[in-house]
C-alpha cells in the first residue's frame, strides 16, 4: 500500500510541476507502481496472503466464542466475577 501511496504522490507532483520530480523520466514515475504489483505477485505467490486471511478468520472465531460464552455467562469475565464476589463475603 505504501508503494501506491508513493506512486500517486510522485504523479501529483509531477502534474503540479513541481521540480525535482517535474523533470524526473516517465519511468520513474510509475516504478512504485510496477513495485507494488510485484510484491501483491510475490505476496500471493508466496502464500502470505491467504495466511493473513487465515490468522484474521481464526481471530474473529474466536472473538466470537468468546462472546458467546459471556452471553452464556461461561466466559472467562464470568469467572472472574464470581471468584470476586466470592472472596468480599
Amino acid at each position: 500500500m505504501a508503494l501506491i501511496v508513493i506512486g500517486m504522490a510522485l504523479l501529483l507532483l509531477n502534474l503540479l510541476g513541481i521540480e525535482p520530480v517535474a523533470s524526473w523520466p516517465w519511468w520513474m514515475l510509475v516504478a512504485p507502481f510496477g513495485g507494488a504489483l510485484l510484491w501483491w505477485q510475490w505476496s500471493d505467490m508466496s502464500g502470505r496472503t491467504r495466511r493473513l486471511q487465515e490468522d484474521r478468520f481464526v481471530q474473529r472465531r474466536k472473538a466470537r466464542r468468546q462472546r458467546a460464552m459471556d452471553a452464556m455467562g461461561l466466559g472467562q469475565r464470568a469467572t472472574d466475577e464470581r471468584r470476586v464476589k466470592r472472596s468480599s463475603r
